[in-house]
């Protein structure tokens, strides 16, 4: 599953890469010119407010992702950048409250003996899309990423593993690259940059994994009806 899983999520950000980099860089944007200036205008008190703000919105763009992803599924974008981030804002605080409550939870596992952190990571691993894609409240997500889980454990975990590497090299990169510029503008243009283009993969990872898991194979377009046959 793991292997079908990744190659799907490669085929999708290949063919649609360009909706789905504009979601993230259309976020990225906005939320890293606001980190900016709050930076630059007031510097320790800005940053701290920036990182707020950036912290609400990354819940709002994983939840529109995740339904990207979904509307995606049929090999055509339906849903507009706008109409996209406007559906999943009232999503957004209860991805909020459960990603809190789960980090607190995954970070004390890690803390203690690193596998419960571990074990709760994959557990919770389908939180967003159970609150975006079935409207679950910050309790009902838990339990039900739980029930998506069970007894595909390994091959949850080893997606999420693999996606976090991919992920974090790319990101790192980037990163670097742009490190010669003053420190402000270098890690504004590496965030905006990297983010916009791992955030997606990951999406598309965890998003394609919940609808294996709940039983959805991922839709192709009906295939167009054979040519009648000449007359003999």
């Amino acid at each position: 599953m793991v292997g079908d899983i990744l190659n799907a999520a490669f085929d999708l950000y290949k063919q649609h890469w360009q909706h789905l980099i504009g979601i993230a860089l259309s976020f990225y944007l906005v939320a890293g010119s606001i980190t900016l200036v709050l930076t630059i205008a007031f510097g320790a008190y800005g940053a701290l407010a920036g990182a707020i703000v950036l912290l609400i919105g990354i819940f709002w763009l994983t939840g529109a992702l995740v339904l990207a992803v979904a509307d995606l599924r049929d090999g055509s974008a339906d849903i507009g950048i706008g109409d996209t981030f406007s559906k999943v804002w009232p999503r957004v605080w209860p991805l909020l409250g459960a990603s809190i409550l789960a980090g607190l939870g995954i970070a004390a596992g890690l803390v203690l003996l690193i596998v419960p952190g571990l074990i709760l990571l994959t557990w919770w691993a389908l939180i967003p899309p159970a609150i975006v894609l079935e409207h679950k409240d910050v309790f009902d997500s838990f339990g039900r990423s739980r029930e998506l889980v069970r007894g595909n454990g390994w091959s949850v975990f080893g997606i999420l593993i693999i996606t976090y590497l991919l992920t974090s090299v790319i990101s790192g990169v980037i990163r670097a690259i742009f490190t010669p510029l003053p420190d402000y503008l270098g890690s504004y243009i590496g965030d905006v940059i990297g983010g916009s283009i791992v955030a997606p993969f990951s999406a598309l990872a965890i998003t394609l994994l919940y609808f294996r898991l709940s039983g959805a194979e991922t839709q192709t377009p009906p295939a167009e009806p054979p040519a009648p046959a000449l007359p003999s």
